[in-house]
């Protein structure tokens, strides 16, 4: 989808906007072909294990670097995309808040909802894990096949914050310390909407154009995802067994049922905040629901959305203004669910959190939240939850194969989204006519 980030032809403008940020044309396959090639890889794997084990170690000596080699592709183009993504999100969020009291007070109802977001699934995604634990005799093998360094001890508090303020961005980069990475890129995004408007614009176009230039590549690498994720499937359940069916379902689950914690607070926003009927709400918001989960997209659901609106007696000033904003820089479910895939691997691989290591991940997971919106599933997928894995100290490798079932839970992100859209910016409504 080409479309500008920074779009304002339907909401707010500011001088102060980075110009140019275009979504470049990005190589994508469907997101069936990747699932599908995933079904292919797991049964295979799982037929060649049992009817012909003798051949097995020769199918693992092609499939086992081809998996790896598209895994540290992948891997290599995390940190500059979140980072030139998190630069222009920030710009953008700064160039609204100066579009007036509107969008103000839309952006403080955003952070909040991203906040309880992100608390939900620190707080309900270690409860089902406790309530339907991970297939032992499944994690462990999973494990095995999918390697991960071993985590170094847990930092105290007073590391925990001397790291925060990186001495040297560079090596923070180089050593996957994202946190003080995303921290400082956010605080010199801020510092850059504060200098003349022409090296502003410089920059805004200079970061604007990495972000576009990593978006290609990481294009290129998710266009080979329905080999890399065959390659990475056939070797798990050639060495696993159907263990590693049990352990897909299980993570889709808890996945789910994490962002549909999201869902429902969409709906307390509406009856609590925006004082609204339940059963109105609940009524208007069918038809949305019913066309974003056929399309997966809350841009194409936005005149569903402004149909709700109307139906909840939302003034069209307050909703026309609001709810492209909305599409553009809220997703409500991306937090919560982000946290949720990086929590569920942390699980499975006995990575402990500490205090530090959750702070780390509430934070990252509301900044990246910012920085991915308007981009194509597969790729934010990888955006959004390999910042948080690597700030918490989680392994990332895992994602290679988790993103192949992201069509799942994506269904529940893009209900969770309009849904939380839309009560928002009745919360907004409401809010603005008792000023």
């Amino acid at each position: 989808m080409n479309q500008p980030i920074n779009d304002t032809s339907s909401g707010p403008s500011s001088s102060d906007a980075p110009t140019g940020f275009v979504l470049p044309p990005i190589a994508q396959v469907p997101a069936l072909w990747t699932f599908a090639s995933l079904a292919i890889g797991l049964g295979g794997g799982l037929a060649l294990a049992l009817a012909a084990p003798q051949v097995l170690p020769t199918v693992l000596m092609v499939s086992e670097p081809i998996g790896d080699l598209w895994l540290r592709a992948l891997q290599a183009t995390i940190v500059p995309l979140v980072a030139a993504l998190l630069f222009t999100g920030t710009v953008q969020v700064v160039a609204t808040a100066n579009a007036g009291a509107l969008a103000r007070r839309s952006l403080g109802m955003f952070f909040a909802v991203l906040g309880i977001s992100a608390a939900t699934a620190l707080t309900l995604t270690p409860f089902l894990l406790t309530l339907m634990p991970i297939p032992g005799e499944a994690g462990a093998a999973l494990r095995a096949t999918l390697a991960a360094p071993p985590s170094g001890p847990l930092p105290g508090m007073v590391e925990y914050l001397r790291a925060i303020v990186p001495t040297n961005v560079i090596d923070a980069a180089a050593n996957d310390r994202m946190l003080p990475m995303i921290l400082f890129i956010a605080v010199f995004a801020l510092a850059s909407t504060r200098i003349e408007a022409r090296q502003r614009a410089m920059l805004a176009t200079f970061f604007a154009a990495i972000a576009s230039a990593m978006l290609v590549v990481i294009g290129w690498v998710l266009a080979a995802a329905p080999l890399g994720v065959l390659a990475l499937s056939l070797t798990v359940a050639g060495k696993t067994g159907s263990a590693a069916i049990g352990a897909l379902a299980h993570y889709v689950l808890v996945v789910v049922l994490t962002g549909s914690a999201v869902l429902l607070i969409g709906y307390l926003v509406a009856m609590l905040l925006a004082r609204l009927s339940p059963m109105a709400f609940a009524r208007a918001m069918v038809p949305v629901q019913v066309f974003a989960l056929s399309t997966q997209s809350s841009l194409a659901s936005l005149p569903a959305m402004l149909g709700a609106c109307s139906k909840l007696d939302v003034r069209p000033a307050t909703s026309e203004f609001v709810m492209p904003l909305a599409v553009a820089l809220f997703r409500a479910t991306s937090p919560a669910m982000n946290l949720a895939v990086v929590v569920y691997v942390a699980k499975w691989y006995g990575v402990p959190l500490s205090p530090a290591m959750l702070v780390s991940g509430w934070i990252m997971a509301i900044l990246v939240s910012l920085s991915s919106v308007s981009l194509p599933g597969t790729i934010s997928f990888i955006a959004s939850v390999g910042p948080i894995a690597i700030a918490m100290g989680v392994p990332v490798a895992p994602l290679a194969l988790l993103v192949a079932v992201e069509v799942l839970p994506d269904l529940m992100r893009t209900l969770g989204n309009v849904t939380c859209d839309v009560a928002v910016t009745a919360v907004v409504d409401r809010q603005t006519r008792e000023t």
